[in-house]
């Protein structure tokens, strides 16, 4: 395998969100380097992708959203978990045990 690709596994994004705001209120851009940071460069959220899942958890009442001034006088939009955020977290968490669970037992497989 040449090139490694840095692209967040399919349908995993809104779990991941979930999980980093689980930690701390963070704006977008402080989300999408944490996940890159704790996954050590594996994953790197588009900044675009990013921004349409954040609206899509804020309208779905998962995430709570105000304007803050950041530590460079800068205002961004710093989200944090509602109480359904954080019940659809462990629900995406223990769908993602699962699977994940199954995949390993596949791959051990022998005949």
């Amino acid at each position: 395998m040449d090139q490694v690709s840095t692209d967040v596994i399919q349908g995993t994004l809104d779990m991941l969100i979930l999980k980093t705001l689980s930690l701390q209120p963070l704006h977008g851009f402080g989300i999408g380097r944490r996940i890159e940071q704790v996954s050590r460069g594996v994953f790197k959220v588009n900044p675009g992708s990013l921004l349409t899942a954040l609206q899509r958890l804020e309208r779905g009442g998962f995430l709570d959203a105000e304007w803050q001034e950041t530590e460079n006088a800068r205002r961004a939009r710093v989200y944090s978990l509602t109480r359904a955020g954080r019940k659809r977290l462990d629900d995406e968490t223990a769908d993602w045990q699962r699977r994940t669970g199954a995949v390993a037992r596949l791959l051990r497989a022998e005949v």
